[in-house]
């Protein structure tokens, strides 16, 4: 067992080598180039798959019982072995894996995620001339992320978090002919880059007070560290968190996102990149907790997160973006649970959350490979073509509303709960304690409106007539209303389970009162954008958004005024020096050489090759010479 977390990392990591070497590995027979790329895809599929599913097994047999008594509140002694010790002249770093309960439970929501990815990636990408690469990259993925995860060393954790910078960046930009896909993909690289340089610093402060960047040391000495210190360390820690997690104000770049595949989507949603965010703060959670201002911060961050996410989400035309600003909210939940004090609540939200929105991810790139189209605009009655789907999805989004039994009703009242409880606690201040729960019972409402409008102008409704080509004389129309592909389709089943049942595994107690009002809440909201829609099934039910709906739609012009204050102030420096380069140094380098052309033409006047001119020269220079002896003898 002690091997078992570097197996689990070293699985995927394998088949990410294997699939970039092996996959399009020639063979002797000729064959056509469809037939070569279809052989290749087929390699790297199995590449892909069976290390993933390897390292799921792996994972499940780490947190069989961990797991459980993570949410139990019972502590158990972690497993795992350190593998060297890297002398860098001052604090070591040691090559530490090992599997605690946190890790446990999150190491399974990764590799089943990841998996199921994969599978669904089959039939997403099937002609697809990148598969190889893609496939691989999701590898590298998921074994950076279970790096992050087991991790015993604050230094090898960061190596695993900047490796899913690096994947998060190439597979955004999978389909980089597209100008917008490969400025998403950098935006994405730079915002994340940007709180990374925080969070490097917020280790180092963290290794230098303990004298260790064993992660079990580091926590050991925090009642030892000075508060200005642990509030230092998390605050830069913080600026991590928010890159990575999308959270206010390091947010704007998942939406955008959405420029890649729609696996890809789902697992940096559900599993590696925002869920790392907030499984290093419950990782660190004694630090945080020993930090009351990091704390009063984080629940401004999520309170405003939360809410204004939702709100963005209420006017998108786009699925995929509405799912994305859903789960910016959702990941402010989670954080709104750390800030007051729960880390079991937040942690036990992550893995439904992780289960539903893979679920509602991977339902809507079935419904875009249906419809070819992101826009809700050109759906709408899909509930009879894709009944599978329709089933599915409607699971997903009562989990993410909150609806009985679904998982995420569970959950989400847990962090309600613990919320609710921060009022009284003392553990925030009263203001930012009643701003975090207020925002978070709001969200609540907008919420099911927005859930309950994509559901609606998804599958309900007049159906988008699509308008085809004459056929032949003698030949009928046909329409393909088939469900999507059955390597798509199976994950997408399987996920439907702990989506709608993963609530009742975490030993759940709730509180009747914060209960029915989230109930209520979520009703009001679906009913509200029931209401508006029955009106005019054909408009869209944002408009009772009135005059906030454009704001909303541009969530609050965040990225106008970054382009204002960073993005052009930043171009305009760029193209001085740029014009500074070219005027002033490769002047100055031009201008020699024309002084030095110029120069060279004088003296070649005197090299013409007429002797006399030379002798005229000779007898001048000796004149010269005889005066100046006269003169100054």
């Amino acid at each position: 067992m002690t091997t078992f977390p570097l197996l689990a990392v070293l699985l995927p990591f394998a088949a990410a080598f294997a699939g970039l070497l092996l996959s399009r590995r020639a063979r002797n027979r000729p064959e056509s180039p469809a037939a070569r790329q279809q052989a290749a895809n087929t390699r790297a599929a199995w590449i892909a798959i069976l290390p993933t599913a390897a390292s799921a097994i792996v994972t499940i047999a780490l947190a069989w019982t961990p797991g459980l008594a993570y949410f139990a509140g019972t502590a158990t002694a972690p497993t795992g072995r350190t593998y060297g010790t890297i002398v860098t002249g001052g604090i070591p770093i040691e090559l530490t894996l090992q599997a605690d309960a946190l890790s446990s439970v999150i190491g399974v929501l990764v590799t089943l995620v990841a998996l199921a990815v994969q599978v669904y990636s089959v039939g997403y990408l099937r002609d697809d001339p990148r598969y190889p690469s893609y496939s691989a990259f999701i590898s590298l993925f998921t074994s950076a992320m279970l790096l992050v995860v087991y991790a015993g060393d604050l230094l090898v954790l960061y190596v695993g978090w900047e490796i899913m910078g690096l994947c998060s960046y190439l597979l955004i930009g999978h389909w980089w002919e597209d100008r917008g896909n490969s400025r998403a993909a950098v935006k994405a690289f730079l915002v994340t880059r940007l709180g990374d340089v925080g969070f490097l610093f917020g280790i180092f402060v963290l290794g230098l007070a303990a004298d260790s960047f064993r992660i079990a040391d580091v926590l050991a000495k925090v009642p030892d560290m000075s508060a200005a210190t642990l509030v230092t360390a998390t605050m830069l820690l913080l600026a991590g968190v928010a890159g990575k997690s999308a959270q206010v104000p390091l947010h704007t770049w998942l939406p955008d996102a959405m420029a890649g595949p729609t696996p890809i989507s789902a697992l940096i949603h559900a599993a590696t990149m925002v869920a790392a965010g907030i499984f290093i703060v419950a990782r660190l959670f004694p630090a945080f907790l020993a930090a009351r201002p990091t704390l009063d911060v984080l629940a401004v961050i999520a309170a405003l997160g939360m809410l204004g996410a939702a709100l963005a989400a209420l006017a998108q035309d786009d699925l995929k973006r509405v799912l994305a600003y859903s789960t910016v909210s959702q990941l402010a939940y989670m954080a709104g649970g750390l800030a007051a004090g729960s880390d079991t609540a937040a942690v036990f939200h992550l893995l439904t959350h992780g289960a539903f929105k893979a679920l509602l991810f991977l339902c809507a790139g079935a419904v875009i490979h249906h419809v070819g189209s992101n826009l809700m605009t050109q759906m709408g009655g899909l509930r009879r073509e894709l009944p599978v789907t329709f089933v599915t999805m409607t699971i997903g989004f009562a989990a993410l509303m909150g609806i009985p039994p679904a998982s995420g009703f569970f959950s989400k009242d847990g962090v309600l709960l613990a919320m609710d409880g921060a009022l009284s606690s003392g553990r925030l201040t009263d203001a930012a304690a009643l701003l975090l729960y207020g925002c978070a019972l709001a969200t609540v409402a907008v919420t099911g409106a927005y859930a309950t409008r994509a559901w609606l102008r998804t599958f309900f409704g007049q159906a988008r007539a699509v308008a085809l080509p004459e056929p032949e004389p003698g030949t009928a129309h046909v329409v393909d209303v088939r469900e999507a592909p059955r390597t798509m389709l199976v994950p997408v089943i399987l996920l439907a389970a702990p989506a709608l049942l993963l609530g009742f595994a975490g030993e759940p107690h709730l509180d009747v009162g914060v209960a029915l009002i989230s109930v209520v809440l979520a009703a009001l909201g679906a009913g509200a954008v029931y209401a508006f829609w029955r009106l005019d099934p054909v408009a869209d039910p944002a408009r009772l958004l009135g005059p906030l709906r454009a704001p909303c739609e541009r969530a609050f012009y965040v990225d106008t005024l970054y382009a204002a204050l960073f993005v052009r102030p930043v171009l305009a420096l760029a193209r001085l020096v740029v014009r500074t380069d070219d005027v002033v140094v490769d002047g100055a380098v031009r201008g020699s050489g024309t002084s030095a052309r110029g120069l060279s033409g004088v003296l070649r006047l005197a090299q013409n090759g007429n002797v006399q001119l030379y002798v005229s020269g000779v007898l001048a220079g000796v004149l010269l010479i005889a005066v100046g002896a006269v003169v100054f003898t």
